[in-house]
């Protein structure tokens, strides 16, 4: 485990111990639990990988049969 300085005002350490106390923890596992859901956010790559995961396992079929011609595909009534 490493350890780190963070400098705060005086009147912010004070606030930040006593929330931390009223809601039963120390101010040391207040910062650590909030660096760790931070440096564990998913990164771009992470999510739109999710994303098309997502995605494609809602595409129940697929087929290649059913796209339109060329031709229907340049006239610009065809898909209204």
């Amino acid at each position: 485990m490493k350890n780190i300085t963070v400098s705060v005002d005086k009147e912010t350490h004070r606030r930040a111990r006593i929330r931390a106390a009223e809601i039963g923890t120390s101010l040391s596992a207040v910062v650590r639990d909030l660096l760790t859901e931070f440096a564990g956010g998913d990164t771009a790559f992470e999510r739109r990988k999710r994303l098309q995961d997502q995605t494609l396992a809602t595409v129940e079929a697929f087929r290649a049969g059913e796209r339109l011609s060329r031709e229907a595909v340049h006239r610009r009534d065809a898909v209204r």
